[in-house]
């Protein structure tokens, strides 16, 4: 099964927030696991678990083409000896990006579903129908979030973590917050930032955090404003931020998830959002493996 790696912590100097009396760190969660890094790490964990414990051999999972819980499923799926099916969005394209070229050096099958399919991927009679066609399998649903990888996620936050004020963390499905919301303390405030265009977030999480019976003791809060146009949207604002902050603390950012979200921490802290003498933990939740392709898909050049 998963073996985590030791994460470090770093504590980040700049005049932006010292000067403001606030103590900035970053929780490095993309170095947790040389194959399934960041949060997809943490949902993976127990669902790999269960899913050898009910014994089956194949992993099936969805998403679309450049999806980070695509490549950390085949990668953990490899490591862990299981075989791995990816049902991926749209048609296929090829030569394939280099997202879906390491979940196939990995052993991932690779098959594609159109759009207007894709939308009944909850539907139990599409399963059942996957399930003819591929066998039985063990399913992992779209970006990883579920029980087991609420549970998962809850163990992000260590006892070291609670003399932090502030928690930060990006929002895509909504499974991590919900996590982290889980284990936060009283003091403590979780601020999700969205990476996703429109205030259904909030709506949606709440759902998440009610299904799965989470009752922060801490505060949460979830911004919706710094998604640059939507999930997987970006401008150069965006770009020039992610290229800045890497030459600052030679921390790559992927501009889906992390780049938005200390973009976000850091217009919070100018604004005040984020008050004077708030000791503020920002989770890096990955998403690095998805640089390459960005990088191909838009003749670009972050840091990698």
């Amino acid at each position: 099964m998963l073996i985590p790696n030791s994460i470090q912590t770093e504590i980040l100097l700049h005049p932006l927030w010292e000067n403001k009396g606030i103590e900035l760190s970053i929780k490095r969660l993309d170095q947790v696991h040389p194959k399934a890094s960041g949060n997809k790490f943490y949902k993976l964990k127990y669902n790999l678990e269960e899913a050898k414990k009910q014994e089956k051999t194949t992993l099936l999972t969805f998403g679309g083409a450049f999806s980070n819980h695509i490549y950390a499923t085949a990668a953990a799926a490899e490591y862990a000896g299981f075989k791995s099916i990816g049902i991926i969005r749209g048609e296929e394209t090829l030569p394939l990006n280099p997202t879906l070229q390491a979940a196939q050096s990995h052993g991932m099958e690779i098959h594609y579903i159109s759009r207007s399919a894709y939308r009944n991927k909850k539907e139990d009679a599409f399963i059942e129908n996957l399930k003819r066609q591929f066998g039985d399998f063990y399913l992992v649903p779209e970006g990883g979030t579920n029980a087991l990888a609420v549970k998962g996620t809850t163990e992000i936050l260590l006892e070291e973590d609670k003399k932090y004020s502030h928690i930060c963390t990006s929002i895509g499905t909504g499974g991590t917050f919900s996590g982290l919301a889980n284990s936060i303390s009283f003091g403590q405030e979780l601020i999700g930032f969205s990476s996703l265009k429109g205030d259904f977030i909030h709506e949606e999480v709440n759902s998440l955090m009610k299904q799965f019976e989470v009752i922060p003791k801490g505060k949460t809060k979830i911004l919706d404003q710094y998604h640059f146009g939507g999930y997987g949207k970006h401008n150069e604002e965006l770009l020039d931020f992610i290229r800045w902050f890497y030459r600052e603390f030679q921390i790559p950012l992927d501009p889906i998830y992390t780049g938005k979200m200390v973009f976000g921490v850091l217009e919070q802290i100018k604004s005040g959002g984020i008050p004077s003498g708030s000791k503020v933990l920002l989770l890096h939740t990955g998403g690095i493996q998805g640089l390459a392709g960005f990088n191909q898909r838009f003749g670009i050049s972050l840091p990698l």
